[in-house]
């Protein structure tokens, strides 16, 4: 019987990343999913998992090895079945959805802000050795950060696995996490005791961008500026497009037009296309302009990042959009869609509100929220007139924009969706 070969998959721009972990021991019998290897680099911390189930027939890599996509892992000895192989494609249950560095790579939250563009994490301390301890990634790093020897703690989880409560429970005391910006944890409570409840897993995407949205809202102060543009005029070009749209196969909604009137607005303040340095003394200017988009998909949201759209006009925006957006609800989710934005519009106008405080998207410094427009009494200076009034929600970091210039921004998005000639001269 042949073995299978498991390799390092897409893990994104990552070279030569140092081993840090095997998890599994020549015998174990795994299955898909199961974590194989953990790697390290400066900006984050994977698990390798199997896409295969069999028995662990032999280890290639030793801790402090380095590997690159596409590195031998080990061999397994395929699982024998009756009918035919257990893959993800045949179990007959919804596969989760890949994870954001491609198919096969499993994500800390650590690993998720990194592929969401964060560029400013400082380098990991020194590495400890935990071989064979059953922990997930982040308690590892903990339990490095503080200088504690897994090996020496009973793990509380299901099957012995570690948590991080074992680890702070070993320090004597319930220490605060690093970075955490003093902020206890909420305590545990029995909602049992009040009537019946069922617990429900968090969808896997769910389990990984809340991490990084949460350290956004610590770490950046938020402030949130509102404004309302005239789409009236706008809206009536934009029906003609769809019209046409419609009949290839792809629908032209407002937010290619969101796209470029915000890239009109970032190329005249060009402090809301930049992010702040890691020591915070100086901010870097992009001189591109990649627009993440939020897509509301079955499993939570995702924000895939439209590259160029200052070299884009609203008929290959839209084209680009719906191919993206389908991608997306399939779970189709590749490295590249969701690095390197510059600035996020995140547009609820599909299902309604009058307004919403959007989490900036860090290391991003400001976000555009949209809601949905109702028609409205205008005063022209004459008389009242029916008008089709877009609220508009500008969240920013207020370490590199000031009130007066959010402002601003806003007044000039405002005068851009008013006026449709600007978008298309």
């Amino acid at each position: 019987m042949s073995t299978i070969e498991v390799r390092v998959p897409n893990i994104g721009d990552f070279t030569d990343i140092p081993v840090i972990e095997v998890l599994i021991n020549v015998g174990d019998a795994v299955k898909p999913d199961d974590p194989l290897i953990a790697l390290e680099s400066d900006k984050a911390t994977l698990e390798v998992p199997a896409d295969a189930a069999g028995k662990v027939s032999e280890i290639v890599v030793n801790i402090g090895d380095r590997v690159s996509e596409g590195s031998l892992i080990l061999r397994l000895e395929p699982e024998q079945q009756k009918d035919q192989e257990v893959s993800p494609a045949n179990t007959g249950s919804s596969s989760p959805l890949p994870s954001p560095l491609g198919t096969g790579v499993s994500l800390t939250p650590d690993t998720a802000i990194a592929s969401a563009g964060t560029d400013a994490l400082a380098p990991l301390p020194a590495l400890s050795g935990f071989g064979g301890v059953n922990a997930s990634p982040s308690v590892r790093r903990l339990a490095r950060e503080l200088d504690i020897d897994l090996n020496e703690i009973a793990g509380s989880g299901e099957k012995g696995r570690i948590t991080k409560s074992d680890v702070k429970a070993a320090l004597g005391t319930a220490p605060l996490e690093r970075n955490s910006l003093a902020v206890p944890h909420m305590p545990e409570q029995d909602f049992g005791r009040f009537g019946a409840v069922t617990a429900q897993p968090m969808t896997r995407l769910k389990r990984l961008s809340g991490p990084h949205l949460h350290r956004a809202w610590l770490n950046v102060p938020h402030v949130t500026h509102t404004d309302e543009a005239d789409i009236t005029d706008l809206e009536i070009y934009r029906k003609q497009l769809d019209a046409d749209a419609k009949i290839k196969g792809f629908r032209v909604t407002l937010l290619p037009f969101l796209m470029m009137a915000s890239v009109a607005a970032l190329k005249q303040f060009p402090e809301f296309n930049a992010s702040l340095s890691p020591e915070g003394g100086a901010l870097i200017l992009k001189h591109y302009y990649n627009i993440g988009v939020a897509v509301d998909t079955p499993d939570g949201l995702v924000v895939p990042v439209i590259r160029d759209v200052d070299r884009k006009r609203v008929i290959e925006l839209s084209q680009e959009l719906s191919a993206t957006s389908h991608r997306m609800r399939e779970g189709k989710i590749a490295p590249a869609d969701i690095q390197g934005g510059t600035f996020s519009i995140s547009s609820l106008g599909g299902i309604g509100g009058t307004s919403f405080t959007p989490i900036v998207n860090a290391p991003e410094v400001a976000i555009l929220g949209v809601v949905r427009a109702t028609i409205r009494p205008v005063w022209n200076g004459d008389k009242f007139t029916p008008r089709l009034m877009l609220p508009l929600c500008l969240s920013y970091d207020h370490r590199v924009i000031d009130g007066a210039s959010a402002a601003r921004f806003t007044s000039r998005l405002v005068e851009i969706l008013g006026d449709v000639r600007q978008l298309v001269l």
